[in-house]
């Protein structure tokens, strides 16, 4: 009781102070409530606010914009920080600076790893292995709740079956019984298996997009959906279902039309199947200025867009600051009810509660952890071994791999010698100096064993033929042709979608110049998407895709 008390003075006296204290063995739901109580229309409106944290650095984030909102109470979490110091400052004026104290949530798009970098989610399901799926999500929990994270935009568990999808890199493949293990595996990795309390090295996941994203017509991002309800239910629902089986703690909502209404404005989508039918008690989260972008799709101005997401059961509003400029006018004018901005603030309270954020708001903002549990010698070795299971072997014809005998290995194409583009998109903190190229790998392999012999034989793209002569000597030279082709790293992840899922032609008539030599072509690919091989097949002794694997 005196705590308490002093509590309330400290706020009286000096208008800020620590969220309203816990009593000992409260439930989740007696601390909302009571906090809730305390809480003016303005924060909580304010609770549903998810700006991106800009170019927030230590040391000057008391005199930034957005701590001039926090401070008012007008932000529930921040993205796109990084590094515990920058975390603790802003997380410092939210607890000891605004009116009730109320610890921000921050989030991050960890989707193939922290530092530690994985291979692409669609290289991780390659695997079929979900011990090594839940493994790699158990690591980047790790490693992102040490750098002050506690919200992943993790797992993309959307179907994609065209591959000219760039997001396609991102997800689970085509098949929701497999997609679904991946999803469950992911949860269970960032989260733990009780949903309910959250230890300080696992992070809050957030399915997303829901939903049908990867159904995008001609495989052209952002662009409409079309399906009947029985497809939907029995191909590219599950995923997102068994993701909300397992617990997931928020989900993400989609930029895409379902039945012509766009996700984050469809009650049916948010509120009748994922909350009614399948029982979801997280909160749901807008993409990147997803409300404001409904605006193009004719359904109203900001006010209205942001009312029509609230009512059909949208809780925070990434970026669009649709919520924190309208929603007080929209309940005014009668337009929303009370209940639907009580409803969304609750369920961005209890995610704060579930992650132990009001019982320590920098509990994931320990110095020490950074220093010795990121980038760890065992979490690389982890790495490598998930990175080499996910590799899949095409073709082996006259059982050419492995390498064995040989003398001379010419290792040839853009690939070959590239770090950068192995990392694959949304690759957050990984850095390409830390991966290990084809080239490199082959040298540490057989460097001993065999000579080897390099040339890049061209660009990735365009019409330079002018190194084909060094390859095709190199080739000539060789007793075999490691041949690496693929893609660069940006041209699969969002807004990267292709025409064809060919490579370019250059890349091919520089596999038609070294089949010429008739020596055996191994052929190595790297790339965020199925290719299509015909015209390289008929050329290659063997065929490894690769993915991109990430560090190794």
């Amino acid at each position: 009781m005196k705590k308490t008390l002093i509590t309330l003075l400290g706020i009286v006296l000096f208008g800020a102070a620590v969220a309203v204290e816990k009593p000992a063995g409260a439930t989740m739901e007696q601390y909302v409530d009571a906090l809730m109580r305390r809480m003016t229309l303005e924060e909580k409106i304010g609770q549903l606010n998810l700006p991106s944290a800009g170019d927030i650095t230590t040391g000057q984030a008391k005199s930034s914009d957005i701590a001039e909102k926090i401070r008012r109470g007008e932000v529930g979490g921040l993205f796109n920080i990084k590094g515990v110091e920058k975390i603790r400052d802003v997380q410092r004026i939210a607890v000891e600076e605004s009116r009730l104290g109320i610890p921000l949530i921050f989030g991050m798009d960890v989707i193939h790893g922290y530092e530690t970098t994985f291979p692409i989610p669609l290289g991780l399901t390659a695997t079929w292995d979900m011990e090594a799926v839940e493994r790699a999500a158990r690591i980047s929990a790790v490693e992102a709740s040490a750098a002050g994270i506690c919200w992943t935009f993790s797992p993309m568990v959307d179907i994609a079956r065209d591959p000219r999808w760039g997001r396609a890199s991102e997800g689970i493949g085509e098949d929701p019984f497999l997609g679904s293990a991946v999803a469950r595996s992911f949860v269970y990795g960032y989260q733990g298996r009780d949903p309910m309390h959250f230890a300080t090295d696992e992070i809050m996941g957030c399915v997303k997009h829901y939903a049908l994203y990867g159904a995008a017509e001609a495989g052209r991002d952002y662009n409409t959906t079309d399906m009947s309800r029985q497809r939907m239910y029995n191909e590219y629902f599950p995923p997102y279902k068994a993701a909300v089986e397992a617990g997931v703690g928020s989900v993400m909502a989609s930029f895409n039309e379902v039945d012509g209404i766009p996700a984050t404005a469809n009650r049916w989508l948010m509120t009748t199947v994922l909350r009614e039918q399948w029982g979801f008690k997280g909160f749901v989260v807008t993409d990147y200025t997803g409300i404001y972008e409904m605006i193009a799709h004719g359904l109203g101005d900001l006010k209205e867009v942001s009312a029509r997401a609230v009512e059909a059961g949208v809780d925070m509003d990434m970026v669009s600051e649709g919520y924190l400029g309208t929603l007080q006018q929209s309940l005014e004018e009668g337009r929303i009810p009370l209940s639907d901005i009580d409803r969304a603030c609750r369920l961005v309270l209890e995610a704060k509660f579930k992650l132990g954020l009001f019982d320590d708001p920098y509990r994931y903002c320990d110095p020490q952890r950074a220093a010795t549990q990121i980038y760890t010698p065992a979490h690389r070795a982890e790495a490598r071994r998930i990175a080499g299971e996910s590799f899949v072997l095409l073709k082996n014809e006259g059982d050419v791999l492995p390498l064995k005998g040989v003398r001379r290995i010419a290792v040839v194409g853009p690939i070959a010698k590239s770090r950068y583009h192995l990392l694959g998109s949304w690759s957050s903190k990984g850095d390409a100096e830390d991966v290990v190229s084809v080239f490199a790998g082959l040298e540490a392999e057989y460097g001993d064993k065999a000579e080897l012999l390099y040339a890049q034989g061209c660009n990735f793209d365009g019409e330079d033929a002018s190194g084909f002569g060094e390859a095709v000597a190199a080739a000539s030279a060789a007793d075999v042709v490691v041949l690496c082709l693929g893609e660069k790293r940006d041209w699969s992840g969002e807004n990267a979608s292709r025409s064809s899922i060919a490579l370019p032609e250059i890349q091919e008539r520089l596999a038609r110049e070294l089949a010429k030599t008739g020596k055996p072509i191994v052929l190595v690919l790297s790339s965020g998407r199925p290719l299509e091989l015909c015209r390289l097949e008929p050329l290659s002794a063997a065929i490894v895709q690769m993915w991109q694997p990430g560090l190794r």
